[in-house]
């Protein structure tokens, strides 16, 4: 059997028991617990996809119910096969699938106006009460910033503001763009503590209708202002710009825009900072069961990708910071309170998706703990006097 074959050359550390179609059991690697994990397969289709294409069919078998996960958890299996996979391609086989799936969706990937806005509802505008079940009290859906990784979830989100937020420099009374402005969170933090005048956009109809409600609230909305636009839809200058979780659904294609555009709206001495989950490796395709599933349109891009576009945009790179393992210990937190809400999902939604959504956190979490991601802080500016010339404003 050619899986069985692939599973042993990958598995050199811990292992488990694989079930087949046919009840057919083998041992795979050198299992360390007494009672191994079992996977369990149901679809015999599985023997061949798993080879193929185990990037997109695992998850989609683990969904829909064909492959079982006994004697241990979901995390408990990945936190085992990342560690072994670690950064590299899983077979030659699915490295190739995968080169040709990309390039395809390359070339006929247009993230427009009109399919940047489809695509961000397709995960945003799916339920307020779903966040509201797994996030912190900000509703921030992004890498938080752990300084002790025991803090919890909602200390390390106001870090993370509190970090992006020093380093902008912000002065009091400025202008600041927020692109990808979430639900409306740390736009309504940075005009709190800097008393600036900041302007958040987006795209998803259900966090625009959040953001403008918690503005009034606060009795904010004469100091922020959100706008359910397209970042190239702007035309004004701005003193900061800031983007957090956003760049990931920009699309290869349109690094560029972009950045020119980030550029077009910065003023002279201004200051930005683009916040995104990257990769360490060098430029490879789009994970295939997160975009079909989870982030249609989304591309998480290496360090290389970056650099040329924003060269070529006049930007100058004045300071980066890779954050390594703040987001795994974030879906940690994230996935703990999505499962301990099960009963809750399952009367809001099915079996189906809570199994597809713990997938979606665990195998993130695990990509960030033992893969290739990482965080990126890019900070930009357009000459070299914007800033101090040390770190000591920030720290």
């Amino acid at each position: 059997m050619q899986l069985v074959n692939l599973l042993k050359k990958i598995f050199k550390y811990d292992g488990f028991i694989l079930i087949d179609s046919d009840s057919k059991k083998y041992v795979i690697g050198k299992p360390i617990k007494e009672i191994p994990i079992q996977i369990r397969i149901l679809d015999k289709s599985l023997n061949y996809k798993l080879l193929l294409l185990p990037d997109l069919y695992f998850g989609e078998a683990y969904t829909n119910g064909s492959l079982i996960i006994e004697n241990g958890t979901l995390t408990e299996f990945l936190e085992i096969a990342f560690r072994n996979i670690g950064r590299k391609d899983i077979s030659l086989y699915s490295k190739i699938i995968n080169k040709i799936r990309g390039s395809y969706r390359y070339l006929t990937n247009f993230n427009k106006i009109l399919n940047s806005k489809n695509n961000v509802s397709h995960h945003y505008d799916i339920s307020e009460k779903l966040y509201d079940l797994f996030l912190d009290e900000k509703r921030q859906y992004s890498c938080a910033y752990f300084k002790n990784e025991k803090n919890s979830l909602d200390e390390a989100q106001n870090d993370k503001i509190d970090h992006i937020i020093k380093k902008l420099n912000i002065k009091p009374n400025q202008k600041v763009l927020d692109i990808g402005s979430g639900w409306g969170s740390l736009a309504i933090e940075i005009a709190k503590k800097t008393n600036s005048s900041v302007t958040g956009i987006t795209l998803s109809e259900n966090q625009y209708e959040h953001s403008v409600k918690k503005a009034k609230e606060l009795n904010l909305d004469n100091q922020v202002e959100f706008k359910l636009l397209d970042y190239r839809q702007l035309t004004e200058k701005f003193d900061r710009i800031v983007s957090v979780g956003m760049f990931e659904h920009v699309g290869r294609k349109f690094y560029s825009t972009y950045f020119k555009q980030v550029s077009k709206l910065l003023a002279e001495d201004g200051v930005a900072l683009i916040h995104t989950i990257g990769s360490v490796n060098q430029p490879r395709d789009p994970q295939p069961w997160i975009t079909k599933y989870i982030f249609p349109g989304g591309y998480t891009p290496s360090l290389s990708q970056l650099a040329t576009p924003i060269e070529k945009s006049g930007l100058v790179i004045s300071d980066m910071e890779v954050l390594r393992m703040h987001y795994s210990h974030t879906l940690r937190h994230w996935k703990e309170r999505f499962l301990s809400k099960k009963d809750t999902v399952l009367e809001m939604f099915d079996e189906k998706f809570m199994r597809m959504w713990e997938f979606y956190l665990a195998s993130c979490e695990m990509a960030f703990k033992w893969g290739d991601q990482v965080v990126f802080q890019l900070q930009l500016t357009k000459n070299f006097t914007s800033l101090p010339n040390t770190r000591d404003y920030i720290y």
